[in-house]
């Protein structure tokens, strides 16, 4: 019995040195797709700054609701239409389960509206955040300076007081805020946002949260 149990443990082992490689190497291909997948979504988007119209709760919204925020500066997506300073960017509140915290808040940009009534559904990425009172030192005239296609995510400690923000391009969430002080999560209105924004091309969304 002690022989069968060594041999079938040699067996075991030997099994998971051999298939031990191929799976990593099909995790690694994963990933590197992945990777490939988000840049070439991040090629086609442009830094835009995007002020809230009004305050957002996460103890008083829920998955399903809308918010708005307006642009700031005319943008000229590279995939899409000229975007001109006043424009809505109008979101859904949805939910993420894989950012920690007693409290989460997670947006998602799916369109912009025109002044002249025109829809354009998007893709955002939230890459900074400041509130109204608060020097961002955001020069929002010259949005070139804001974020740039090499960055594919953003996880930042305290981007606001008490709150982290986690957003990655080839999440189909825009940003989840979570606090760190077990706080509600709170975005003033007026809040300044920077967001990397493309027109979306048919269904681009990718599974999974940030």
């Amino acid at each position: 019995m002690r022989s069968e149990a060594t041999v079938a443990l040699s067996i075991a082992l030997a099994f998971g040195a051999f298939v031990s490689p191929q799976f990593a190497r099909a995790v690694d291909s994963q990933s590197n797709q992945g990777t490939v997948s988000a840049r070439l979504e991040a090629s086609q988007m442009v830094p835009a700054t995007v002020n809230l119209k009004n305050a957002i709760d996460a103890r008083k919204i829920h998955a399903g609701d809308h918010f708005e925020a307006v642009l700031q500066h005319n943008v000229q997506l590279k995939n899409g239409p000229k975007l001109d300073h006043g424009t809505l960017l109008i979101g859904t509140v949805t939910t993420d389960q894989t950012a920690q915290g007693d409290s989460r808040l997670a947006l998602r940009f799916t369109r912009a509206q025109l002044k002249n009534g025109q829809v354009i559904p998007i893709k955002a990425t939230v890459v900074e955040i400041a509130q109204p009172e608060e020097d961002s030192g955001m020069d929002v005239a010259d949005e070139s300076g804001l974020w740039s296609p090499q960055t594919l995510r953003v996880d930042q400690v305290n981007a606001l007081s008490g709150v982290d923000l986690h957003s990655a391009i080839a999440s189909p969430n825009s940003a989840v805020f979570v606090s760190n002080k077990k706080d509600d999560v709170k975005l003033i209105a007026g809040s300044q946002i920077v967001v990397a924004i493309a027109a979306k091309q048919g269904n681009n969304e990718m599974p999974g949260g940030v």
